[in-house]
C-alpha cells in the first residue's frame, strides 16, 4: 500500500522536526546519569520537546501513551513506560521518541549503557544493531526501491553478527501518522515487498538480542515489550525519506 503524497512543505515540515528530534536525542545522551529515573529523563524530554517548538507524539489521544518518551531497560525492547526507579551503572536503555512539528510527525531511537562505554558482548550488540540500521538505509536506491530491499540488508548484518533478530516487531511508514503504511520488517528477500516512491518518508528500526528472537508482550502497563528469554535487546531508529536516487535521513544533525 502506497503512502499519500506529500506536499514540499510537508516534506520541509518533517526536515525540520526531525532536526529538533536529533538535537533532543544528541542532548539526551549527555544527559542521562546512572540515579536519574526514567521520570527524571521523561519530565527533561518533554520540556525540551516544548521549548524547541514541537509537541509530544506519544502523549496524544491518537497514541495514548502515558509518557513523552519510550524508555526499556535491558531486557525491555520497546515500548518500556518510564518508572520511578533509578538508572544504575551498566544499564542498556533505549530511548524512542516521536514528536509533531507543524503536523508531521518524524520517529527515532537509539540505545545506549548508562554510566560508561559498552564492552565486550554489549559493545557487538549495540554497534551491529545500529550498523545494520545503516545498512538498510544504504539499500535505499531512490524511486524503486522495494521494501525488501531494506529489509534483506538489515537482516544480513544481524545474521552476520549472531544476534537475535526481532521478527515480530517492524518499522512502519511515518509523517502524517505515526504508524501508517508500509511495514519495514528487519529482515526479508531483495526485489520484494512495496516499491517505494520519492517523497515516501518511513522509519526503520531494527531490533536485535544477545539470545532469542521471541518476545514477551504480557506486561502489567500493558505497553513494554521484552525478549522472552530475558535476554539483553537493542533498537536503533530513523525517520527516512526516499529521495529520486536515494535516501534522505531526517532525524540526523
Amino acid at each position: 500500500m502506497s503512502q499519500p503524497r506529500k506536499t514540499e512543505a510537508e516534506i520541509q515540515a518533517m526536515r525540520e522536526g526531525g532536526k529538533i528530534l536529533a538535537s533532543i536525542l544528541r542532548d539526551l545522551k549527555v544527559y542521562v546519569q546512572p540515579g536519574m529515573t526514567g521520570l527524571d529523563v521523561d519530565a527533561w524530554v518533554a520540556s525540551e520537546i516544548t521549548a524547541r517548538g514541537a509537541t509530544a507524539t506519544y502523549k496524544t489521544a491518537e497514541v495514548g501513551f502515558p509518557n513523552v518518551i519510550c524508555i526499556s531497560r535491558n531486557e525491555e525492547i520497546v515500548h518500556g513506560v518510564p518508572k520511578d526507579e533509578p538508572f544504575e551503572k551498566g544499564d542498556v536503555v533505549g530511548f524512542d521518541l516521536v514528536i509533531t512539528y507543524k503536523g508531521m510527525k518524524t520517529d527515532s531511537a537509539f540505545t545506549m549503557v548508562v554510566g560508561e562505554e559498552p564492552k565486550g558482548a554489549l559493545k557487538h550488540l549495540l554497534k551491529e544493531t545500529e550498523r545494520s540500521l545503516y545498512a538498510g538505509i544504504d539499500a535505499i536506491k531512490g524511486e524503486g526501491t522495494r521494501i525488501g530491499d531494506i529489509s534483506a540488508a538489515v537482516e544480513k548484518v544481524l545474521v552476520g553478527a549472531k544476534l537475535g533478530i526481532i521478527r515480530e516487531l517492524v518499522g512502519h511508514g511515518v509523517g502524517h501518522e505515526m504508524h501508517m503504511p508500509p511495514e519495514v520488517p528487519n529482515y526479508g528477500r531483495a526485489g520484494s515487498g512495496v516499491i517505494l516512491r520519492a517523497g515516501d518518508t518511513i522509519a526503520i528500526e531494527p531490533m536485535a538480542a544477545l539470545g532469542g528472537e521471541r518476545i514477551n508482550s504480557k506486561h502489567e502497563d500493558g505497553w513494554t515489550i521484552s525478549t522472552r528469554d530475558g535476554s539483553l535487546a537493542a533498537h536503533f531508529e530513523h525517520t527516512v525519506l526516499i529521495t529520486q536516487d536515494g535516501a534522505e535521513i531526517l532525524t540526523q544533525l
